[in-house]
C-alpha cells in the first residue's frame, strides 16, 4: 500500500505541474480558494517543504515563535514574490517523488496536503480534472469526528453529504451535493465557486452566482 501512495502523491504532483507549466504568466496572479492566496503563493507553499530542509523550516517556524499558520502565510508571500512561474512550477516538477509528510499524517497527509491545494488552484481557474477515485478514498474523512474535519471547524451540523460521482457520504441531515473533490473541499473550509453545488445548504458554501 506504501507504494501504492507514493505512486499517488508522485502523480498527483506530477499532473499539477503540467497544468502549471502551460498557465499564462497572468494567471499566476489569479485568486484561489485559499483566501488571500494567489495561484504563486499556493505553489510557493505546496513547494516549501521540498526547498526547505529541516533545519531552515525551524528557523523559520521559531521566526514566527512557533505559530505554524502566519510562519506558512510570511514564507509563501515572501517566496512567491522571489521566484518566478517557472521557478515555482520546476520545484514541483523535480520533487514529484519527495519523501516528505507533514508531521503525525504520513504519506496520506501528503496525499490530502498536495491534492486540496492543487484543487484551490485549478478550481477557481475552470482547469480542474477529474480526481482518480483511488485518492479522493484515502483523503476524504470517515466520520464528522476525524481529525482533519475537526481542523477546519467547518459546520457540518444538519447536512448529509452525497458525493455525485462516487459512493460516498457523511453525516445526517439536509443533502449537500457535489463531486467528491467539491465536497472535500467544503469540508476543509473552502467557498466554492457558484453552480458547483447542490441541495439546500449549498448557498452557504459558495460564492454569490453572476447574475
Amino acid at each position: 500500500m506504501m507504494d501504492t501512495i507514493r505512486d499517488m502523491i508522485a502523480a498527483q504532483r506530477a499532473e499539477l505541474a503540467e497544468v502549471l507549466t502551460g498557465l499564462p504568466e497572468p494567471s499566476w496572479d489569479e485568486p484561489t480558494l485559499c483566501a488571500g492566496w494567489r495561484v504563486r503563493e499556493v505553489v510557493a507553499h505546496i513547494t516549501m517543504p521540498f526547498r526547505f530542509t529541516g533545519r531552515r523550516f525551524a528557523l523559520e517556524l521559531a521566526k514566527s515563535r512557533g505559530r505554524f499558520n502566519e510562519m506558512a502565510d510570511r514564507v509563501a508571500r515572501r517566496d512567491a514574490a522571489a521566484m518566478s512561474p517557472a521557478d515555482l512550477a520546476g520545484a514541483l516538477r523535480s520533487n514529484t517523488g519527495h519523501p516528505w509528510k507533514p508531521p503525525g499524517g504520513g504519506y496520506t497527509g501528503a496525499l490530502a496536503h498536495d491534492l486540496i491545494h492543487g484543487l484551490d488552484v485549478t478550481v477557481p481557474l475552470g482547469l480542474g480534472q477529474p480526481v482518480p477515485e483511488e485518492r479522493l478514498r484515502l483523503v476524504l474523512p470517515d466520520s464528522l469526528t476525524d481529525r482533519s474535519v475537526k481542523f477546519f471547524g467547518t459546520d457540518l451540523d444538519g447536512i448529509e453529504f452525497r458525493a455525485s460521482d462516487m459512493d460516498w457520504t457523511l453525516g445526517s441531515g439536509t443533502p449537500l451535493e457535489g463531486t467528491a473533490a467539491d465536497l472535500l473541499l467544503v469540508l476543509c473550509g473552502r467557498t466554492l465557486p457558484a453552480g458547483r453545488l447542490t441541495g439546500e445548504p449549498g448557498a452557504r458554501f459558495s460564492l454569490p452566482g453572476r447574475h
